[in-house]
């Protein structure tokens, strides 16, 4: 296919996480085992939130989105590493290439908006319980979620809108699992500077204001619970844990790799691993297992199904 932006790489290289066979092959059954439970158990979690009248609210629509982009996070490129995991030609195409770094951007961007929504939640339900169901509507959900991912739209585009426009001419070896900006745009054939800037302002700033936001909010809300009774404050306490948990280890990672992300450490490379793989896994670990509602919502449609396969 013909460049549009005049470029003479039709194809990226990529390094992979290892060399060694070995690891390969054992780094093929674990990520393929824990995609496989990153797709089926954030799934269960959109069903069980969607069939179950009692998780009809808030907080679950916000979770049941927040599954939806971590198995789409976790879908943009990991398919494709599991994949190179057992082949000899670890290639993507230009436009493959560019397409990764689009959907990472757009899925990252949102799901910071939407990790912000769901502490906005807990804040007004722990908060002001009395006008909980009042401030938290069914519009001002799907504007919450509309928001996250108008903002993760507005900071994929503003990136890419200039990096492909950029000339490829060689080298073209990307020393990674997937395409990234960081490690993408340094291989372009002019200065990157100025773009270089534009991404610790867009994806590392982005990351670290909305991480300080939840630090602030989920310290509020911390020092709220503890004029609460000992059974309200247990219960908050656990939610809230499973919601900070989340955040660390999202966006740890994130704000390590973008705002410092022209560094070459190695340990990038652990990290994106870290927030593509192994994050969108702990969504259905967290919510799923230490959730009460959610196990009781489990137990309901299982007896459910139980007795209609009884009756025939």
């Amino acid at each position: 296919m013909e460049k549009q932006n005049n470029s003479m790489v039709s194809e990226f290289i990529l390094l992979g996480l290892t060399e060694s066979h070995e690891l390969q092959i054992f780094f093929f059954f674990l990520f393929f085992t824990i995609y496989t439970s990153i797709v089926l158990g954030n799934l269960i979690i959109i069903f069980v939130i969607k069939l179950d009248p009692q998780l009809h609210s808030p907080m679950y629509f916000l979770l049941a989105n927040l599954s939806f982009i971590d198995m789409s996070l976790a879908s943009f490129a990991t398919p494709k590493m599991i994949y190179d995991l057992i082949s000899d030609y670890k290639t993507i195409s230009y436009e493959g290439c560019m397409t990764q770094m689009f959907f990472l951007h757009l899925l990252g961007g949102s799901e910071m908006m939407l990790l912000v929504a769901m502490a906005i939640d807990r804040y007004i339900a722990i908060c002001k319980p009395l006008h909980y169901k009042n401030i938290m509507s069914n519009h001002v959900c799907i504007g919450l979620a509309l928001v996250s991912w108008t903002t993760g739209l507005v900071h994929t585009t503003s990136q890419m809108i200039f990096t492909v426009t950029l000339p490829f001419c060689g080298p073209n070896v990307v020393d990674s699992f997937f395409c990234d900006l960081p490690r993408v745009i340094k291989l372009a054939c002019t200065d990157t500077y100025a773009l270089q800037l534009l991404v610790i302002a867009n994806s590392g700033l982005l990351s670290l204001f909305c991480f300080i936001f939840l630090f602030i909010s989920y310290s509020i809300i911390l020092i709220a619970v503890q004029h609460y009774s000992t059974r309200g404050s247990s219960k908050a306490l656990s939610t809230l844990s499973a919601h900070i948990t989340v955040v660390v280890c999202f966006f740890g990672p994130c704000i390590f790799i973008y705002i410092w992300p022209f560094s070459g450490v190695s340990i990038d490379k652990i990290l994106s691993v870290f927030y593509t793989i192994f994050t969108p896994l702990l969504n259905p670990i967290i919510y799923t297992f230490r959730n009460k509602d959610m196990k009781i919502a489990l137990r309901k449609i299982k007896t459910k199904n139980v007795s209609s396969i009884s009756i025939f």
